[in-house]
């Protein structure tokens, strides 16, 4: 690209050097001829002159002249020629000026197709490569202010009343067995709950910044999908919720990561157990097709606003309703699944309304991992 450039520049300057010289050229044998013409009358018309005598014997001094006169033309004509450029190469160190002093909306005009234009796009492509990089940066540093406040919330919220009820066993006022039990319970289910905090926060950095190798290897992802629901059984029950898993092969094997696909339908399923209490019911399908298989886990209860289902895979993001003790978690539980669907080349999504909350997950039967671009990973 560079030596492109180069003998583009340079064939340009020569251009400019060959138009010069025959314009001179031109001009100078226009001069010459009509002179010496005008000469000759005024010397046959007897009104000679030293100069007419100079001009018709070519003297050094009138050689000179014509010389200086072909050199002054030629500059001039090489300059005309020259003087779009140099107006381009001008507006072009203006905007490199002010992007310098900061300015990254500024913008150069592409115009023609030369090394100076190339120059422009190039230098307007860094502009908008900087200006990117510093909007990525800011997100990076905003997320990062997010992620330092949510921790700071949902790890706080557990481990005060960890330490409340704790603070009460071992107070000196003694207490009756059954409460000693209830607040003991109480203390270790919110325990339990800030170790998942903690497992969600360390998997989901873990996975965002490439950390976990992928073992991909065969598995039957209807047998998958019903351990899953068996395991489930106890916080379904706890709820109050049946589930049904509906599917159209009675075995299908894929290729994936067995543990991570283990733990993107757990996520899925107990996102529908904490949402779906109201709806009394969670349905699992699977439809297997002849290169994809396709899983819907839905549930019957809160209809989530249309306008947050863009929002519902980013990391964090919580509606309002999921912020009480019951369902409240990091908001990193579908951020996660997304980041699993993506590393296995498939596709999530969601919609949400009267009939029912569903997330649809799209995988390949057959998955190469060497063929795969895994984009946040």
């Amino acid at each position: 690209m560079k030596s492109d450039m180069g003998r583009r520049y340079r064939a340009r300057i020569v251009a400019h050097i060959i138009y010069s010289a025959i314009i001179s050229c031109l001009v100078e044998l226009f001069l010459v001829t009509n002179i010496s013409m005008i000469a000759r009358y005024l010397e046959g018309a007897g009104r000679t002159s030293a100069l007419t005598r100079a001009i018709l014997e070519q003297g050094v001094a009138v050689v000179m002249v014509y010389l200086v006169l072909g050199l002054v033309l030629f500059a001039v004509t090489f300059m005309i020629l020259q003087e779009p450029y140099i107006r381009y190469i001008s507006r072009i160190s203006d905007v490199v000026r002010s992007i310098s002093e900061g300015n990254l909306n500024t913008t150069v005009e592409v115009m023609g197709d030369d090394e100076l234009s190339s120059m422009a796009a190039n230098l307007n492509k860094m502009s908008e490569d900087l200006r990117k990089l510093i909007e990525k940066e800011r997100e990076a540093e905003r997320t990062k202010n997010e992620l330092i406040t949510n921790v700071a919330h949902d790890l706080r919220t557990p481990l005060t009343s960890i330490i409340g009820y704790l603070e009460l066993l071992a107070g000196q006022k003694a207490l009756q067995p059954e409460m000693q039990h209830k607040y003991i319970e109480i203390a270790y289910g919110k325990a339990r709950r800030l170790e998942k905090l903690i497992e969600d926060l360390f998997g989901f950095t873990k996975l965002n910044y490439g950390k976990i190798a992928m073992h991909v290897g065969e598995l039957d992802i209807v047998k998958l999908l019903s351990q899953l629901l068996e395991e489930a059984y106890p916080n379904f029950v706890d709820k109050g919720l049946s589930y049904d898993l509906q599917s159209n092969v009675p075995a299908q094997v894929i290729t994936a990561d067995g543990n991570l696909l283990a733990r993107l339908f757990d996520n899925l399923i107990g996102n529908a157990i904490k949402y779906g209490a109201d709806g009394k019911r969670v349905l699992v399908k699977i439809r297997a097709e002849e290169e994809t298989v396709t899983v819907s886990v839905t549930n019957y209860g809160y209809v989530i606003p249309a306008e947050e289902l863009p929002l519902i895979f980013n990391k964090f993001y919580r509606v309002e309703q999921s912020r009480s003790s019951s369902t409240g978690g990091t908001g990193l539980g579908l951020a996660i699944a997304k980041e699993i669907v993506d590393m296995h080349g498939g596709t999530i999504a969601v919609s949400s309304d009267l009939n029912g909350t569903v997330f649809t997950v799209k995988l390949q039967i057959y998955f190469d991992i060497n063929k795969e671009k895994f984009g946040s990973i």
